[in-house]
Protein backbone atom coordinates (compact mmCIF):
# COMPACT_ATOMS: atom_id res chain seq x y z
CA UNK A 1 0.00 0.00 0.00
CA UNK A 2 1.29 3.75 -1.06
CA UNK A 3 1.82 6.41 1.10
CA UNK A 4 -0.31 9.22 0.33
CA UNK A 5 1.59 12.13 -1.59
CA UNK A 6 1.45 15.16 1.07
CA UNK A 7 -0.82 18.35 -0.13
CA UNK A 8 -0.26 21.89 0.85
CA UNK A 9 -2.23 23.34 3.26
CA UNK A 10 -4.31 26.48 1.63
CA UNK A 11 -3.80 29.90 3.58
CA UNK A 12 -8.06 30.47 3.35
CA UNK A 13 -7.99 27.39 5.75
CA UNK A 14 -8.66 29.09 8.75
CA UNK A 15 -12.40 29.81 10.26
CA UNK A 16 -12.39 33.55 13.20
CA UNK A 17 -15.51 32.78 15.47
CA UNK A 18 -16.40 34.88 18.23
CA UNK A 19 -18.62 34.57 21.61
CA UNK A 20 -21.30 36.59 21.52
CA UNK A 21 -22.46 35.47 24.71
CA UNK A 22 -23.29 38.36 26.80
CA UNK A 23 -21.33 36.37 29.27
CA UNK A 24 -18.12 35.69 27.03
CA UNK A 25 -18.15 31.93 28.59
CA UNK A 26 -18.02 30.49 25.44
CA UNK A 27 -21.79 29.36 25.03
CA UNK A 28 -22.67 31.11 21.73
CA UNK A 29 -19.71 30.72 18.76
CA UNK A 30 -20.71 32.94 16.00
CA UNK A 31 -18.75 32.84 12.64
CA UNK A 32 -17.21 36.15 11.00
CA UNK A 33 -17.84 35.68 7.15
CA UNK A 34 -16.14 37.89 4.55
CA UNK A 35 -12.35 37.44 5.87
CA UNK A 36 -10.12 37.59 2.72
CA UNK A 37 -6.45 37.93 4.83
CA UNK A 38 -5.86 36.47 8.20
CA UNK A 39 -2.68 36.29 9.55
CA UNK A 40 -1.76 34.92 13.29
CA UNK A 41 0.35 35.56 15.03
CA UNK A 42 2.29 34.30 18.64
CA UNK A 43 5.59 35.86 19.42
CA UNK A 44 7.59 34.58 22.39
CA UNK A 45 9.40 37.21 24.48
CA UNK A 46 13.35 36.23 24.75
CA UNK A 47 15.97 37.48 26.44
CA UNK A 48 19.52 36.58 26.75
CA UNK A 49 20.26 34.93 29.77
CA UNK A 50 24.12 34.03 29.24
CA UNK A 51 26.45 33.58 31.81
CA UNK A 52 29.83 32.99 31.74
CA UNK A 53 29.10 29.41 33.30
CA UNK A 54 27.56 29.05 29.45
CA UNK A 55 31.24 28.92 28.15
CA UNK A 56 31.03 31.36 25.96
CA UNK A 57 27.91 30.35 24.28
CA UNK A 58 24.45 32.40 24.24
CA UNK A 59 22.09 31.41 26.47
CA UNK A 60 18.05 32.39 26.07
CA UNK A 61 15.13 31.91 28.46
CA UNK A 62 11.60 32.41 27.23
CA UNK A 63 10.12 35.14 29.95
CA UNK A 64 6.63 35.79 28.01
CA UNK A 65 4.85 35.30 25.22
CA UNK A 66 1.92 37.86 22.95
CA UNK A 67 -0.78 37.15 20.45
CA UNK A 68 -1.97 38.86 17.57
CA UNK A 69 -4.40 38.21 14.56
CA UNK A 70 -4.33 40.68 11.72
CA UNK A 71 -7.69 40.00 9.71
CA UNK A 72 -9.25 41.69 6.62
CA UNK A 73 -13.14 41.43 6.01
CA UNK A 74 -15.62 42.45 3.45
CA UNK A 75 -18.25 43.88 5.71
CA UNK A 76 -21.90 41.92 5.23
CA UNK A 77 -24.99 43.73 5.69
CA UNK A 78 -28.72 42.86 5.41
CA UNK A 79 -29.79 45.64 2.91
CA UNK A 80 -33.26 44.95 3.03
CA UNK A 81 -32.92 45.40 7.08
CA UNK A 82 -30.41 47.60 7.49
CA UNK A 83 -27.91 46.30 9.76
CA UNK A 84 -24.34 44.98 9.66
CA UNK A 85 -23.69 41.25 10.24
CA UNK A 86 -23.98 40.54 14.04
CA UNK A 87 -20.18 39.51 14.42
CA UNK A 88 -18.67 42.38 12.37
CA UNK A 89 -20.99 44.68 14.40
CA UNK A 90 -19.83 43.63 17.82
CA UNK A 91 -15.76 43.46 16.62
CA UNK A 92 -16.76 46.97 15.74
CA UNK A 93 -18.30 48.02 18.85
CA UNK A 94 -15.77 46.04 21.19
CA UNK A 95 -13.03 48.33 19.29
CA UNK A 96 -15.28 51.62 20.61
CA UNK A 97 -15.93 50.07 23.90
CA UNK A 98 -13.68 50.28 27.21
CA UNK A 99 -13.05 47.64 30.27
CA UNK A 100 -14.32 44.12 29.27
CA UNK A 101 -16.61 45.96 26.67
CA UNK A 102 -13.28 46.39 24.34
CA UNK A 103 -12.50 43.05 25.21
CA UNK A 104 -13.66 39.98 22.60
CA UNK A 105 -13.57 36.26 23.06
CA UNK A 106 -12.57 34.41 20.12
CA UNK A 107 -11.40 31.36 18.77
CA UNK A 108 -9.63 30.46 15.37
CA UNK A 109 -9.25 27.11 13.73
CA UNK A 110 -8.23 25.17 10.70
CA UNK A 111 -11.69 24.42 9.01
CA UNK A 112 -10.97 21.29 7.20
CA UNK A 113 -10.64 19.68 10.46
CA UNK A 114 -7.35 19.36 11.08
CA UNK A 115 -6.00 20.01 14.88
CA UNK A 116 -4.73 23.41 14.64
CA UNK A 117 -7.09 25.64 16.66
CA UNK A 118 -6.75 28.30 19.43
CA UNK A 119 -8.98 30.50 21.84
CA UNK A 120 -8.39 33.85 23.61
CA UNK A 121 -9.42 36.75 24.62
CA UNK A 122 -8.02 40.22 22.65
CA UNK A 123 -8.64 44.15 22.08
CA UNK A 124 -9.93 45.26 18.34
CA UNK A 125 -8.29 48.16 16.43
CA UNK A 126 -10.79 48.81 14.19
CA UNK A 127 -9.88 50.47 10.63
CA UNK A 128 -12.02 50.50 7.50
CA UNK A 129 -10.19 50.61 4.39
CA UNK A 130 -12.10 53.13 2.25
CA UNK A 131 -11.23 53.35 -1.41
CA UNK A 132 -12.69 54.28 -4.97
CA UNK A 133 -16.14 53.76 -5.85
CA UNK A 134 -15.46 50.57 -7.16
CA UNK A 135 -13.91 49.21 -3.70
CA UNK A 136 -15.79 47.07 -1.35
CA UNK A 137 -16.53 47.82 1.97
CA UNK A 138 -13.47 46.09 4.04
CA UNK A 139 -12.18 46.70 7.42
CA UNK A 140 -8.76 45.93 8.70
CA UNK A 141 -8.92 44.33 11.91
CA UNK A 142 -6.45 43.72 14.68
CA UNK A 143 -7.25 41.61 17.43
CA UNK A 144 -4.10 42.28 20.21
CA UNK A 145 -4.15 39.05 22.95
CA UNK A 146 -4.90 40.23 26.61
CA UNK A 147 -4.08 37.01 28.19
CA UNK A 148 -3.09 33.48 27.15
CA UNK A 149 -3.85 32.11 23.23
CA UNK A 150 -5.00 28.75 24.52
CA UNK A 151 -4.49 25.38 22.55
CA UNK A 152 -7.77 23.72 21.99
CA UNK A 153 -9.22 21.10 20.59
CA UNK A 154 -10.42 21.79 16.77
CA UNK A 155 -14.25 21.91 17.08
CA UNK A 156 -14.17 21.26 13.43
CA UNK A 157 -12.33 17.84 13.46
CA UNK A 158 -14.69 15.41 12.41
CA UNK A 159 -17.12 17.82 10.66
Amino acid sequence: MSTPTPVTALARRWRLEIDMSAEKDGSDWQMVPGITAFTPAAEPNIEDSSSYDSDGWAENTKTGQSFELSVTINRKINDLAKTYHPTHEAIRRAAFGWGSSSEVHLRYMDRTGLPEAYEGTALVTWAPSGGEYTALDQVELTFTGTGPLLLIDNPMAGS
